[in-house]
């Protein structure tokens, strides 16, 4: 079976599962988040130990699988997160360090990496507040509400693959991904954008009664795009210093969980961050 074989069977199968899971919200999206958060979580310090380095992996993994839970009860008011609380757990992972790693271990670079690994991959959760946005109503509106970063990223990919591939002649970060391009960059922006339109007009207004002015659109469309290549890069620049092609091998014909994910972990908090600001309600 290729690899492009490979690859769109994994994609017909995982995206529609993806949406019944974000739909169904609740215990079974949470579920689905810690999941992830616990794979990609793995594969940081997966990568990282390919580097030289020895991170606190199982403390990692645990943790980061408990930020959705964490985010969960908060949203079904059983408790309230607190500064204080996190500062308390993020203490205590520094206090681990005295048993879990020897001086030799490099504790400083080991705790560094797990604070990291943690943070990085909990990024993901983002989708559960997208789903629960105060301006949501009903299932179908909160899925549609999450599924308009998420394709906006896989517009990103396809439009700067598309233009790269066509018109690309000069390199965006050769140092760190020499296939990339200025010109595909500028063409994964713009279909970001089109994309962005698009998913207004026919499916945020008509199932989420929700709306973006063009303007709206346009910013929102940039701003995904921008955060989408950048966390792609970061990934990239992430890889090389661990000399790994990719972050695991669990997904067939597409590496690891962070090689899919990568962008959405830094378009999903700019897309929650300025969403609020963008929408506007239509009947």
């Amino acid at each position: 079976m290729s690899e492009l074989t490979r690859r769109v069977i994994f994609s017909v199968i995982a995206a529609p599962v993806t949406v019944g899971f974000v739909y169904l919200g609740g215990w079974v999206l949470t579920t689905l988040l810690g999941a992830v958060a616990a794979t990609a979580a793995w594969e940081v310090f997966r990568m990282a130990r390919a580097g030289g380095a020895n991170p606190m992996a199982r403390s990692g993994i645990v943790l980061a699988a408990l930020i959705p839970l964490v985010v969960h009860a908060h949203y079904r008011g059983v408790f309230t997160l607190s500064i204080p609380a996190g500062a308390v757990v993020f203490l205590g992972l520094l206090a681990s360090v005295l048993w879990l790693r020897a001086v030799s271990d490099r504790p400083f670079v080991a705790v560094a990496i797990t604070v990291f690994g943690i943070l990085y991959a909990g990024m993901i959760t983002f989708i559960y507040p997208l789903r629960y946005h105060p301006y949501v109503i009903g299932a179908g509106a909160g899925t549609a509400l999450v599924m308009f970063p998420v394709l906006a990223v896989w517009g990103t990919d396809t439009g700067a693959y598309a233009f790269g591939r066509m018109f690309g002649r000069h390199k965006l970060m050769p140092a760190v991904s020499p296939k990339k391009t200025v010109e595909g960059a500028i063409g994964g922006a713009f279909v970001t954008v089109v994309t962005c339109w698009i998913f207004t007009r026919f499916v945020l207004q008509p199932y989420a009664h929700l709306s973006l002015t063009l303007q709206g659109v346009i910013l929102f469309g940039l701003a995904i795009s921008i955060a989408a290549q950048i966390g792609d890069l970061v990934e990239s620049l992430f890889k090389r210093d661990s000399g790994v092609k990719d972050s695991s091998a669990l997904v067939p014909g597409h590496g690891g969980i962070l090689d899919r994910i990568d962008s959405q972990l830094f378009a999903l908090p700019v897309a929650y961050l300025i969403i609020g600001y963008l929408l506007i309600p239509v009947p």
